[in-house]
């Protein structure tokens, strides 16, 4: 009886043993939205034009955060005085327009990105459009605010990309001519 009643005990032991030892040598789950399984994170270079200017000059570029919650740069920053029209980088619906934490922000879910689809996110901008609203690429949806931007050296304007709570770079929406740096040259062969 004494043998029956050490023999569960230990079986009880071992198998406690092998639940803990599987817990601890499985894989973590993911700790930030990036390393969650996404069915399309991919970016097409559907845009038409630059939120502001001809070609603006990138202030800060986009630094994804390792982390949830950590240090990083959720956007670009593009150079653009205060009163600067700010476009809709492509065809898209409002998903927002109005004041977060005392910026205004316009917010633009990008037409056949997908679902959920893509979003792009301009601020601080003093909106020209409104929730609902349809947008054409190129359309003015608001103007560059004189304050509260997070630039400091110069006035700018954060455009951000998402899909989901997924930060991309948003640059990555524009195709490689709208990117290039002057004029296109032709050299002589010789």
């Amino acid at each position: 009886m004494r043998a029956n009643r050490c023999a569960r005990v230990c079986a009880r032991l071992i198998l406690l043993l092998i639940v803990t030892a599987t817990a601890l040598l499985a894989p973590p789950p993911p700790l930030f939205a990036a390393d969650a399984p996404l069915a399309d994170v991919t970016v097409p270079a559907i845009g038409r034009t630059w939120p502001v200017g001809l070609r603006p000059r990138v202030l800060r570029g986009w630094e994804p955060p390792a982390t949830p919650y950590g240090p990083g740069h959720r956007g670009v920053d593009l150079a653009a005085p205060a009163g600067t029209p700010v476009r809709a980088v492509t065809a898209g619906r409002v998903s927002f327009a109005g004041r977060v934490a005392g910026k205004g922000v316009v917010s633009v879910d990008l037409t056949g990105t997908g679902d959920p689809p893509l979003r792009t996110t301009y601020e601080p901008v003093t909106a020209t459009v409104e929730k609902g609203e349809e947008v054409e690429p190129g359309e003015v949806i608001g103007t560059v605010d004189a304050s509260g931007s997070h630039c400091t050296a110069a006035s700018c304007v954060h455009w951000g990309l998402r899909r989901g709570e997924v930060y991309l770079d948003p640059l990555s929406l524009l195709p490689s001519w709208l990117l290039r740096r002057g004029p296109s040259r032709l050299l002589p062969l010789a």
